[in-house]
């Protein structure tokens, strides 16, 4: 199948490289479109095969898969500039636009699919929300291309921003978490910077291959790392004591905006 990629800023670019470095698609099968078509053409300095356009309603002719990659407040412009056919398929890549929503303005396929920066490493989740009119071929399509580079999993709407927050958001929230470890580090125990970032960004790689390996469980890792009157034990109480509300506020944070990024939405 032909795949149309609307949009080439921070995820439309990791989806291209997803889809073709993992011979998902092949990059002839891709067409292109960003505003600042600059953008664009270093993807297809990378990527020779992929085609560049001009605007989006010659990237939808070309394709019969279109992803939009843009801001959920610009959904109204990329629509207004093309009008799918029945036999398309329209694939959203944010969370706020919803599958229903879609399919009220959209006579065609619609399909929602939340990726994640671990994508771009052929790990990972995508997140898969079908609309009622997907055709089965479009279905497989999908769940076998994605599957190439991630795990699809399918997520009802009510669940969409957590399970978002958790495959998507997750690698910054982490990340500033291990960044906060490093400087903590270095400010108690007088690591280098460097160091400190190199043993845990080696930690976080065998934690990573131990969970793929279904060697332990979270809560086996936890057990087995902490001895009874230990360093770990003494560690995790200090957690344990100050960590407070801090994961539930930041879901609630995420989940406010999530309402207020709906409310933006006029499609």
């Amino acid at each position: 199948m032909r795949y149309g990629i609307i949009g080439t800023g921070n995820m439309g670019s990791m989806l291209i490289h997803a889809l073709i470095s993992s011979g998902g698609v092949n990059e002839e099968q891709v067409t292109i479109y960003n505003r600042t078509k600059d953008k664009a053409e270093k993807l297809q300095k990378v990527f020779n095969g992929l085609t560049v356009v001009e605007d989006i309603a010659e990237t939808a002719a070309n394709s019969d898969i279109v992803f939009i990659c843009v801001k959920p407040h610009h959904y109204k412009d990329v629509l207004q500039n093309f009008v799918p056919t029945p036999s398309q398929c329209i694939v959203s890549i944010t969370s706020p636009v919803s599958v229903q929503e879609l399919e009220k303005v959209l006579n065609c396929q619609i399909v929602r699919i939340v990726p994640s920066i671990t994508n771009r490493a052929h790990a990972g989740v995508s997140l898969f929300t079908f609309g009622e009119r997907v055709a089965p071929t479009y279905r497989a399509e999908l769940l076998d291309t994605f599957s190439k580079f991630s795990k699809p999993i399918e997520v009802d709407e009510e669940n969409i921003r957590v399970a978002s927050d958790i495959v998507s958001c997750g690698p910054a929230f982490i990340g500033f978490l291990l960044q906060n470890m490093i400087e903590a580090a270095q400010t108690v125990g007088g690591i280098s910077k460097d160091q400190g970032t190199q043993l845990v960004e080696e930690m976080i790689i065998g934690l990573g291959t131990l969970l793929d390996k279904k060697i332990f469980s979270l809560p086996e890792l936890i057990e087995k790392v902490t001895v009874k009157g230990g360093v770990t034990g003494e560690g995790l109480v200090a957690l344990e004591e100050n960590i407070d509300d801090t994961f539930i506020n930041m879901f609630q944070a995420t989940h406010y905006k999530h309402y207020r990024d709906k409310l933006s939405i006029n499609l």
